[in-house]
């Protein structure tokens, strides 16, 4: 076991990272400095402070990354319009590179040679936030409990908790029945009777939507305004990026959009089962598409959607940080210089539906080569002719060798 000094723990003050932090300063005997980040997880983060200091911690880190979050890591991957999997908003994903970035800073201003985290060793967590440790301080040292320690199970967590005196909510017997992650951009389900991919997930488990059968029976119109790809403005209030996603999230639970039930696959190997809400991420994906569909050229957009799979897998593997995710992004930011302009939706239990789109300056859309009517010459019909014959000319060389054999 190497010498360790002083570790900094992403700490949120539930079970896992409480009983962490104990083992730590128990199995390494060093000293243990706390971070807690607030994303937008809905939740007091204050009470990780108090909790911390009565288990002897001296320097304790709570900072409020909410907008630091929805800016430099939300909306990059929304000018993406990244999709794991044809589904997964990576919610959870996005999250992991921001908290390994704060982690790795306070452990150079603390001169920490350790970090810590409580990601298990069946996961993808633990391959997102040490990624991200190594490709900022290649040299630090990881300790990952869940690959060390003989604690195997929340039961076990409990009892040690108990044993050592450790404070920690809901120690009943069963305990919460899920194990959830939540930010700015949605709220992960997992464990427990969501481990049977078959059963239907219980109605009470949803926190932030309703279902769509109690949504409002009447649609509510939302209008957005983007500036290079970002959203600016919703329904003409000026609004911070973090501020943004709050509203939206809030104006899509009420209306029980954002819900999903998926089984993904995960970077090491296992197949998942996961429940997500992310109301808020589902309008912005949605809104984002139409913006681009009237700014952006075919065969950008064309290209976009090529590479947005790689793009939303490195997301989704932990290589935030890596140099061909940068290079992809540069490529993205880019193209969303003249995607500017606004998008007009329509909310209805459980839908985004889009309802009108316009771009006063960058609008490649031209209702006079478009239009069904007389267009007045400005297109002129019999150049397709041509076109058509060029495009199948190898297809009918093809056709002609075929019937000669």
């Amino acid at each position: 076991m190497p010498e360790i000094r002083k570790v900094v723990l992403a700490y949120s003050g539930g079970l896992d990272t409480s009983v962490i932090l104990k083992w730590l300063q128990d199995t390494y005997q060093c000293e243990v400095v706390t971070f807690t980040a607030d994303i937008g997880q809905g939740e007091e983060v204050a009470p990780a402070r108090a909790k911390a200091k009565k288990m002897g911690v001296r320097e304790i880190f709570i900072d409020d990354l909410r907008e630091e979050f929805a800016r430099d890591f939300v909306f990059p991957m929304f000018r993406a319009n990244a999709i794991y999997e044809g589904e997964y908003l990576l919610g959870t994903s996005i999250a992991r590179p921001l908290i390994a970035k704060r982690q790795i800073e306070i452990a150079r201003k603390t001169h920490a040679d350790a970090v810590s985290h409580g990601a298990t060793g069946k996961g993808n967590d633990q391959v997102r936030f040490e990624l991200g440790y190594y490709a900022l301080q290649p040299g630090i040292h990881v300790i990952a409990p869940w690959r060390e320690w003989n604690l195997t199970s929340r039961e076990t967590l409990l009892k040690y908790a108990e044993k050592h005196g450790i404070p920690v909510e809901m120690k009943k017997k069963g305990g919460s029945p899920y194990s959830m992650d939540a930010n700015l951009l949605h709220i992960s389900f997992e464990g427990r009777m969501l481990e049977d991919p078959a059963r239907e997930p219980e109605e009470s488990m949803w926190r932030w939507t309703v279902s769509p059968e109690k949504a409002p029976n009447r649609a509510e119109y939302v209008d957005i305004e983007y500036r290079q790809g970002d959203i600016v403005a919703v329904n003409g209030r000026k609004l911070t990026p973090a501020k943004i996603m709050e509203l939206l999230n809030k104006l899509g639970g009420k209306h029980g959009i954002g819900r999903l039930d998926l089984v993904e696959n995960r970077y090491v190997g296992m197949k998942s089962r996961g429940c997500y809400e992310t109301p808020g991420g589902t309008i912005m994906l949605k809104a984002h598409r139409a913006i681009e569909s009237i700014t952006l050229d075919r065969e950008v957009a064309h290209l976009k959607d090529d590479l947005m799979p790689r793009y939303a897998s490195l997301i989704y593997n932990g290589y935030w940080w890596s140099p061909e995710r940068k290079m992809m992004q540069a490529m993205i930011d880019a193209s969303q210089a003249s995607v500017n302009g606004w998008v007009r939706l329509k909310l209805y239990k459980g839908n985004v539906i889009i309802v009108g789109r316009d771009s006063d300056r960058d609008s490649l859309f031209d209702p006079a080569i478009a239009t069904f009517e007389d267009d007045q010459g400005a297109y002129n019909q019999k150049d397709a002719a041509g076109f058509i014959k060029l495009n199948a000319l190898r297809m009918r060389i093809a056709a002609n060798l075929k019937k000669k054999r």
